[in-house]
């Protein structure tokens, strides 16, 4: 098989150069107490925050829901089921901690206030008793998950590859989240 040789360095492509914006990174000189916002994300860095403070609400809620179901699931097959729920729970936390951690970096404030955390949150909150109500709503919680993040990775796209990755990483999380419920959800 034959390697198609790569163009050598200074060689134009089709579309032009693939070449570094030297205004750009003169511009990240200035305003070092902005940290990692640099003059491309400025613009968005609000918004951005905005949107991951959401995402932040939403987390936190589910570690309440998934810690509640956790405690208060019974049953037959109660134990193991619970077990699954304090394992999401758990991640969940982690995935409101990077959040907070890049909304920081960012520039921004997390929002933890237990005042209007359901207002922020785009899941809900249950308390359901019997198993498979309990395993309905996280499912449900997981999906709306998977609709979110896909929507900011979709907003975020170019503009904040950091913050796009993070997200990423956290959808793929949440669907894994989903197939295991849904999987519960069947037995």
């Amino acid at each position: 098989m034959k390697i198609a040789s790569l163009p050598s360095a200074g060689r134009q492509n089709a579309a032009g150069p693939l070449e570094l914006d030297q205004a750009a990174l003169q511009r990240a000189h200035q305003h070092l107490d902005d940290g990692a916002v640099t003059p491309a994300i400025g613009p968005w860095a609000a918004d951005i925050v905005r949107l991951l403070n959401g995402a932040l609400a939403t987390e936190l809620v589910c570690v309440l829901r998934y810690k509640r179901h956790h405690f208060t699931a019974t049953g037959l097959n109660a134990p193991a089921v619970a077990a699954e729920f304090l394992v999401h729970a758990n991640e969940e936390a982690a995935h409101a901690d990077r959040l907070a951690t890049r909304i920081v970096q960012l520039g921004g404030e997390p929002d933890f206030s237990p005042e209007g955390l359901l207002a922020r949150s785009h899941a809900a909150y249950d308390e359901a008793l019997d198993l498979k109500s309990m395993l309905r709503a996280n499912l449900v919680a997981e999906r709306v998950a998977v609709e979110t993040y896909r929507q900011m990775i979709a907003l975020v796209a170019d503009k904040d590859p950091t913050t796009r990755r993070l997200l990423e990483d956290i959808l793929l999380d949440e669907e894994e989240h989903a197939d295991e419920l849904a999987g519960l959800l069947e037995q």
